[in-house]
């Protein structure tokens, strides 16, 4: 397809269109790096290639007595602290996610304020860009600090950020306050998680991280919810969602800061030795190269055609800076090294930083493609289109905390994550039915499928990855895991775009052959009612259908493949046995 095509697509899927999940403002990608809280099915002292070797023959996890005198002096919270603990990181990782859904709906409001229609793009990569570039190296600051004074640094720089995104005159201004609240998700998931690792058993964190997750992606539709209400029913401007985020950050703050989080770190590194423990040779290779592989995604197809000299320049870039990254982690060796490359060795961590970045690619391309439906197809509006995604978040909600709650009591996480996937695989092949005559009972029940699948092995790779990493590894792996999400989303979201945008032309051509497929581009995904003659609308809209429809093909092959790759997470007893020990089947 043509250059003008691909740059009206964007512009379709982008400023036009407002959805929940919009495509690159959601490192879903947010990061997920547990500090050395957890307990290691096997002695702390065996080296990853050992314990790799055990997990492949199968052997079982026969414990040790330091690590059994650990465990019986581990410190955890319960009660009222759990609850308020708990409440505190619920209320910041939601906060999250409806920062990154809120401004899908605030998009046409912004660049008419700041004539900034040529900087959409902008407003959701700054964000994303700067996450990713920060997960690893947010990694090795939970590594050697306090859990709870990084994670309320972080939480920081994201109200910081959201504050200058509040106050923004300007384009510019407003997508460094998205690239400063970006800074700061980089640290917030992972720190989320890090703190449970601190406070809760091993056993009991499948339900404690199902409904912090659950609940938290309630934002993914509340961002719409609450845009659409406050610009259709309020007089109050687009700025006004930003500043929300403001007194829910300082009550989770000061929530945080008056409770007691216990710290595995006995003697932390100072503030002014951290440099010398952070690899920032590392970090200074690994940034570019993640940012110039993202800018790629973003520009192919849309600012710059694929085999412009501009995106390719991007991805060789990007190939040469991590091939150098790569080479500076061997030189560095396991221990100093930012992301130890011993750790693609570890079968569970690499078949399980696959399935969550499959799985979040499902949950990423699915939450923006579904509004997407109701809004261009059905015609509804944001507000009505967030309402009808409500069967999936519920769903999803309620399987997550089920499924975590009988991981705890049964002790298995393998079967939840196989579940999961084979559920995500056949909903979206329903859902690639749909078409402008579909009835509620089928979108509602095939949306109820999709969450159940999505919920059900939503946190299933991060209990995976807990149960089988010694402490010393355990946060690089997780930092790891993260960004393969990050990529993931990336990647599959562009493929998405891409499927979208060619399948349309296509399929306008044959179901509206007397429209103009550029005018109808140009419009974008609600405008095109207006400048499509009567006659030719229901065309139109089976086109929409169709293409919408290819996409969730896509989504059906990559559940098959992370139902393939989720055996090869373990079969492993999570549950506290006699003695201290946790079983490795």
């Amino acid at each position: 397809m043509d250059q003008p095509t691909s740059r009206s697509s964007r512009e379709l899927t982008e400023s036009r269109f407002t959805s929940p999940a919009s495509a690159l403002t959601q490192p879903s990608t947010t990061p997920i790096i547990l500090s050395m809280s957890e307990k290691p099915l096997q002695p702390s002292s065996d080296s990853d290639i050992e314990r790799t070797d055990k997990e492949e023959a199968g052997a079982e996890d026969e414990g040790s007595t330091a690590a059994e005198q650990e465990e019986a002096e581990e410190e955890y919270i319960e009660g009222l602290k759990l609850m308020l603990v708990l409440a505190a990181l619920t209320l910041t990782v939601f906060l999250m996610m409806l920062d990154m859904s809120i401004i899908t709906t605030a998009v046409p409001e912004i660049t008419t304020a700041f004539n900034s229609l040529s900087d959409v793009g902008w407003y959701g990569a700054a964000y994303s860009l700067c996450g990713a570039a920060l997960q690893p190296l947010a990694g090795k600051l939970y590594t050697h600090r306090h859990s709870k004074e990084i994670f309320l640094a972080f939480l920081f720089v994201f109200e910081a950020g959201s504050l200058i995104c509040a106050l923004s005159n300007s384009s510019t201004l407003f997508i460094i306050g998205r690239a400063v609240s970006g800074m700061g998700s980089g640290g917030l998931f992972n720190g989320a998680l890090t703190i449970i690792g601190a406070t809760v058993p091993l056993e009991k964190r499948p339900l404690i991280i199902g409904i912090m997750i659950g609940i938290s992606n309630i934002g993914i539709v509340a961002g719409p919810l609450v845009g659409g209400a406050l610009t259709q029913y309020t007089t109050w401007r687009w700025y006004t969602g930003f500043y929300i985020n403001l007194p829910i950050g300082a009550l989770t703050a000061a929530m945080l800061f008056l409770i007691h989080i216990p710290s595995k770190i006995t003697k932390p590194v100072s503030f002014l030795q951290i440099p010398r423990y952070l690899d920032l040779p590392g970090f200074t290779l690994f940034a570019p190269a993640a940012i110039m592989f993202l800018l790629a995604l973003q520009f192919g197809g849309n600012d710059y055609s694929w085999d412009s000299s501009v995106v390719i320049g991007l991805f060789v870039g990007a190939a040469v800076t991590a091939g150098l990254f790569i080479y500076w982690e061997h030189r560095e060796g396991d221990e100093k090294a930012m992301i130890p490359l011993g750790l693609f060795k570890n079968r569970i961590v690499l078949t399980s930083s696959l399935v969550g970045a499959l799985n979040m690619s499902i949950t990423q391309v699915s939450s923006y493609y579904i509004p997407m439906y109701f809004q261009s197809v059905k015609g509804e509006t944001p507000f009505r289109g967030g309402v009808h995604f409500l069967p999936t978040i519920i769903a999803q909600l309620v399987f997550a905390v089920a499924s975590g709650a009988l991981v705890g009591r049964l002790g298995y996480y393998l079967p939840w994550a196989v579940l999961g996937s084979v559920l995500s695989a056949i909903g979206n092949g329903l859902i690639s039915t749909w078409d402008p005559s579909t009835d509620s009972a089928k979108w509602i029940g095939y949306q109820v499928l999709l969450g159940a699948g999505r919920g059900a092995c939503m946190q299933m790779h991060i209990i995976a990855v807990q149960a089988n990493i010694p402490p010393a590894t355990l946060s690089v792996s997780m930092a790891m895991l993260v960004f393969m999400q990050t990529f993931g989303g990336a990647v599959f979201l562009t493929a998405g775009e891409v499927i979208f945008s060619e399948g349309l032309g296509k399929n306008l051509a044959k179901y509206a052959p007397a429209v103009n497929v550029k005018t109808v581009l140009a419009a974008g995904g609600t405008g095109f009612r207006t400048v499509v003659p009567e006659g030719d609308l229901p065309g139109v809209l089976v086109a929409y259908s169709k293409s919408i429809g290819e996409v969730f093909y896509l989504m059906v092959g990559i559940g098959g493949l992370a139902f393939i790759l989720s055996w090869g997470m373990g079969l492993v007893d999570i549950r506290k046995k006699k003695g201290g020990k946790k079983g490795d089947v």
